[in-house]
């Protein structure tokens, strides 16, 4: 579904990272973890096209995505970024209803199948009592289970998340955490950026870790994230607490 190829990536002036390598079947998850400027970012938007790679190539579905056009695009990803300002004050119903955009033509209106998605992107994070509300008068933790669910409604076989829960309460960390289990096991391959290790070991196929732009591990998580690599990453000793079948927590020594 989602591949980088002897991907380098960055910007036209500086190059951030390289040696990226991967492929992703449907129904993979990805987490990539590293320190604040390793990288991560820049690589996500590299893999949705919006960087051109400095070497290498990204494939979705056998196809390059620098071939695509941002319609293509949308209707085979979709993105979460890690924050958003909201311009304008849509509403929640609005908002996520801009994740249909590519399925309609310039001058359609939503269709009976477009609302039906927005309710269950908005059901399945159990934020429909807030369609009406502006998003300008939402919380930030709010903003960001809309922009989840604004990907939701795309429904892309491919979804990229950029620290999806970072601004999320305890309850909503856990929803959003279990949706990206249940869109899994459906098939969707996704692709999330985390700090937080216990999220790669409980909700990821495999981890890559980025240290300078460049992998430090690319494996199972249990393999790839030891506590000697969990260290490197983010220069502070750490235990690892096994907890029930593959899972472990993260404690700082």
């Amino acid at each position: 579904m989602l591949a980088a190829r002897e991907l380098a990536f960055g910007f036209p002036s500086r190059e951030v990272g390289r040696g990226v390598d991967f492929a992703l079947a449907r129904g993979e998850t990805l987490a990539i973890l590293g320190a604040n400027g390793a990288g991560k970012t820049t690589l996500l938007r590299t893999l949705l096209g919006l960087l051109a790679p400095r070497a290498g190539r990204v494939d979705v579905d056998g196809v390059s995505v620098a071939s695509l056009s941002d319609t293509e695009r949308a209707k085979r990803i979709a993105y979460v970024p890690q924050q958003d300002v909201p311009a304008y004050a849509f509403t929640v119903d609005e908002s996520v209803a801009m994740g249909r955009a590519a399925h309609l033509g310039v001058f359609a209106r939503p269709g009976d199948a477009d609302r039906e998605a927005v309710r269950e992107a908005l059901g399945r994070l159990d934020i429909a009592a807030l369609a009406a509300r502006r998003v300008t008068e939402l919380s930030g933790g709010e903003r960001q289970l809309v922009m989840i669910a604004r990907a939701l409604a795309q429904r892309a076989p491919v979804l990229i998340l950029d620290e999806p829960t970072a601004n999320l309460d305890f309850g909503h960390r856990a929803r959003v955490l279990a949706e990206l289990d249940r869109l899994r096991n459906a098939g969707m391959t996704i692709v999330f950026a985390t700090h937080e290790p216990e999220h790669a070991l409980a909700h990821a196929d495999r981890a890559l870790l980025l240290a300078d732009g460049r992998p430090l591990a690319l494996d199972a998580p249990d393999l790839a994230l030891t506590a000697a690599n969990i260290e490197r990453l983010y220069a502070t000793r750490v235990r690892l607490v096994h907890v029930e079948g593959r899972r472990y927590a993260c404690v700082p020594e």
